[in-house]
């Protein structure tokens, strides 16, 4: 396979990103550290799929708040389940909305995108969590790597106590944290049962090589 291309370039409030193109893939590296590409997305389906199956039973109109646009995957398979009433997308790098607005990410998200039920807000995910008045039938976040490994330190405060605290409070009764990350934590499952989440569960996606992708589950009691 040849070298990766790059096609752009920022530095942002959070670091530099970077968008590659290496083979028929894309690739968002962050502060010099890869952090996602478009070869698989079964686990980004999975985060989405997961907070679903969990809702018991689902609302008429249920609301997901996606945390993380990332490569598109997340959201193009919440919009096409038809599931979702609304998905809200926080993203807080203009760069990658941009990419998927105008660039070739457009390819995987642009239909989602179209959908009314979508809402892209350009801000920091645990701002909105502490700001909106807005709450949700799920939650799925795909921050950083997940919650033991983050390339950008300002991404520990979501997977903190008082990160879970706010997740908790934006979610309505009987609702859902989906917490995607590149390798299982029991150290974040037992946070999660701490700050009050029930059914605390881990479902993983096996790679061919090292540790498998998982999804953290908790559900906020009634």
């Amino acid at each position: 396979m040849s070298a990766p291309v790059t096609l752009d370039r920022r530095e942002g409030p959070y670091g530099e990103v970077v968008l590659r193109r290496h083979g028929d893939r894309f690739q968002i590296i962050a502060n010099g550290t890869f952090l996602m590409d478009t070869s698989d997305g079964r686990s980004e389906r999975l985060l989405v799929d997961a907070a679903y199956l969990a809702l018991d039973p689902p609302p008429a109109a249920p609301a997901v708040l996606i945390g993380g646009l990332g490569v598109g995957f997340s959201l193009a398979h919440a919009a096409a389940s038809g599931h979702w009433a609304r998905i809200t997308v926080v993203e807080r790098e203009q760069a990658i909305i941009d990419w998927h607005r105008e660039g070739p990410l457009a390819a995987i998200s642009g239909e989602a995108l179209a959908d009314p039920a979508t809402v892209i807000l350009h801000t920091d995910l645990v701002e909105h969590l502490r700001t909106t008045p807005d709450t949700y039938d799920a939650l799925c976040l795909d921050i950083d790597n997940g919650p033991d490994w983050t390339v950008t330190e300002d991404n520990e405060t979501l997977y903190s106590p008082g990160g879970l605290a706010l997740c908790r409070a934006r979610l309505r009764p009987g609702g859902v944290l989906a917490v995607w990350s590149a390798r299982p934590s029991s150290e974040f499952e037992e946070s999660m049962r701490n700050a009050g989440f029930s059914g605390v569960r881990t479902e993983e996606i096996h790679v061919a090589r090292g540790v498998p992708d998982v999804v953290h589950l908790g559900v906020r009691a009634g």
